[in-house]
């Protein structure tokens, strides 16, 4: 399921309300931005609890000291916003998948040589499919692209047919203080979604 569900603001006390939920409507990778209260606490908690069902990852991380913690309490994936090859190779040095942030084809090919695998376009609502169509076709095949910023249920099939291997999912999925009601529902939104597309186009 190639979509990651970024709970931006969560607290630890929520961890367990929110996360089974998502995990329980088909979301197997999941991130906390590290912008979020107490972050340390909530992915430690979110690792130890559902570190099996799922790939637990942090955002927004900007520094290698950060990466550093985020290894020794079982992080295992790191998401940024920008382009550091610094941040890209200490996430590689720990085995760890990273999804760097990119917004042109020069910082993409900055992260694919940094060792990165796959690139975060963001904000992809300010681009478009069109955009994200244009960078894959000078990509090469093996790199994999997510659009993240401003996803919607209606527009996820869109940004899967330009060529995107998967989506991040921010505020359409999660808000801060949300209640589980509405994230149970959201959640079944998008995988609707994408289940729907995946049905059309990859049977």
């Amino acid at each position: 399921m190639p979509l990651v569900a970024i709970l931006r603001g969560i607290t630890t006390d929520e961890v367990d309300t929110h996360i089974p939920l998502l995990i329980e409507a088909g979301f197997r990778t999941i991130e906390i931005p590290l912008n979020s209260p107490e972050w340390e606490k909530s992915i430690a908690r979110a690792v130890k609890n559902y570190g099996k069902q799922a790939t637990i990852g942090a955002g927004t991380v900007l520094d290698v000291e950060s990466v550093n913690r985020l290894a020794k309490i079982g992080c295992r994936l790191i998401v940024t916003p920008n382009t550091n090859p610094e941040v890209i190779r200490q996430a590689l040095y720990h085995q760890m998948q990273v999804l760097p942030g990119c917004a042109t084809a020069t910082e993409a090919f900055s992260a694919i040589a940094a060792g990165a695998l796959q690139i975060k376009l963001f904000p992809a609502n300010q681009f478009g499919p069109g955009y994200v169509q244009a960078l894959r076709s000078v990509l090469p095949l093996h790199i994999a692209v997510y659009a993240v910023g401003g996803i919607t249920p209606d527009s996820l099939p869109h940004y899967l047919k330009a060529g995107c291997a998967g989506v991040g999912l921010g505020s359409d999925l999660y808000k801060a203080g949300q209640s589980p009601e509405q994230t149970r529902e959201r959640a079944r939104a998008f995988i609707a979604s994408y289940q729907s597309f995946a049905a059309a186009h990859y049977a």
